[in-house]
């Protein structure tokens, strides 16, 4: 049985930074390709922020290039997602997923785990 846990969320001004994390229990990393941050916002559909794969390889989403950097730390079973110099507009509820076969994919429906979000409020 896997199992995601979010943690780190919160309220910060704009420019600040927060930094989330996820343990995952069982063997979700080395059973599958990838696992990543997703979000969504009040109104919009879910979205993928960053995605890493077994191989430490990433992929992020444009809005976030330069900000935010995604991390694994197969010792500790820990997803990170480093989020600095935030916005208004990432503002949203921050998933954790795993058990992704296809890999570096932002496509949601793909990923077989989920934790239950962990919320990211940015003021202006």
């Amino acid at each position: 049985q896997v199992q995601l846990v979010e943690s780190g969320g919160g309220s910060v001004q704009a420019g600040g930074s927060l930094r989330l994390s996820c343990a995952v229990s069982g063997d979700a990393f080395s059973t599958y390709c990838a696992a990543g941050w997703f979000r969504q916002a009040p109104g919009k559909e879910r979205e993928g922020v960053a995605v890493i794969d077994s191989d430490g390889s990433t992929r992020y989403a444009d809005s976030v290039k330069g900000r935010i950097t995604i991390s694994q730390d197969n010792a500790k079973n820990t997803l990170y997602l480093q989020m600095n110099s935030l916005k208004p507009e990432d503002t949203a509820m921050y998933y954790c997923a795993a058990g992704s076969s296809l890999c570096l994919t932002m496509i949601a429906r793909r990923y077989r785990y989920w934790g239950q979000g962990t919320q990211v409020t940015v003021s202006s």
